[in-house]
């Protein structure tokens, strides 16, 4: 059997069942499909999401990360000689004011770092900036230069 040849149905949709409205309504009677006695047969029974039957939760059994948070840790962006090549022309100095200004980096970068990918053939001043060492072959290559 396929899926494709299985017949479609005429009453997709069904009428949600109408709880708690006596024995005639076919849905059970006075339990209203709660089952019988326990905090969920109840009236307001609303427990919290992880709640395990006191259980010890999860979250509290789970070991708790110790150690350094890395507070002052700063990011380095990426920016690709590619980028660069579209962006700048020949002579131009980069530094991380300029790369802010033409919003090649986030507004709050503080270190950046220019990769390798793509070809470069202007000659670029680097000024203050990280670069990877196929990337500084690249800008050398070019006639650029780094500081």
């Amino acid at each position: 059997m396929k899926l494709e040849s299985i017949p479609k149905r005429k009453k997709r949709i069904m009428k949600a069942k109408r709880l708690g409205r006596g024995y005639g309504s076919g849905s059970g009677g006075h339990t209203v499909g709660r089952g019988t006695k326990g905090q969920k047969s109840r009236a307001g029974h609303k427990s919290m999401l992880f709640f395990e039957g006191g259980n010890v939760p999860f979250f509290r059994r789970m070991p708790k990360y110790k150690g350094f948070n890395r507070k002052f840790k700063i990011e380095t962006q990426a920016v690709n000689l590619a980028t660069l090549e579209k962006e700048f022309k020949d002579g131009d100095t980069v530094n991380l004011e300029v790369l802010l200004k033409k919003g090649i980096v986030k507004k709050n970068s503080k270190a950046v770092k220019i990769l390798g990918k793509g070809e470069l053939k202007k000659k670029l001043k680097i000024e203050g900036l990280g670069t990877s060492e196929s990337a500084k072959e690249k800008i050398v290559k070019a006639g650029g230069e780094i500081k």
